[in-house]
């Protein structure tokens, strides 16, 4: 009796535990984060690339500057920009254009240099088509701090 008591907790408390931001598959993978070097950009340095977006895998859980995802709203990930930086995102295929604030790490599917939380995408116009040819100009560096919650 007492082992089988003993078993039951073993398993709630396990099944209580915190899943990790990374989990659950799409473009983000942990393991990718490790050995980047975060890139020194001044501002008006521009990007050009292709844009992905990401959003019902990672809604509600934390960022990497711990704030807690919202597909709806209007942020983005990036490999090596410095968390907080703020950058004017303007899809070239059809000109619209979009102010927001680097506050993951990703995508991690080669020849994409942005993912764009889902209220992005459709703000620039490719939600639909999933990926859009976008250029990134940066308007701020960003302080790079880890928000912490109580």
């Amino acid at each position: 009796m007492i082992f089988k008591v003993c078993i039951i907790s073993i398993l709630f408390f396990i099944s209580c535990t915190v899943s990790p931001r990374y989990s659950g598959g799409g473009s983000h993978v942990k393991s990718k984060t490790k050995n980047l070097k975060i890139k020194t950009v001044n501002k008006g340095n521009v990007l050009r690339g292709v844009s992905s977006w990401y959003g019902p895998n990672f809604h509600g859980k934390l960022t990497a500057n711990g704030e807690v995802y919202d597909m709806y709203g209007v942020t983005a990930a990036h490999k090596t920009l410095t968390l907080g930086t703020v950058v004017r995102v303007t899809n070239l295929d059809n000109e619209k254009s979009l102010i927001l604030r680097i506050n993951d790490r990703g995508p991690y599917v080669d020849g994409r240099i942005l993912d764009c939380s889902f209220g992005a995408a459709k703000k620039l116009g490719f939600h639909e088509k999933g990926t859009a040819n976008v250029e990134i100009k940066i308007i701020e560096e960003g302080d790079g701090v880890y928000m912490h919650h109580k």
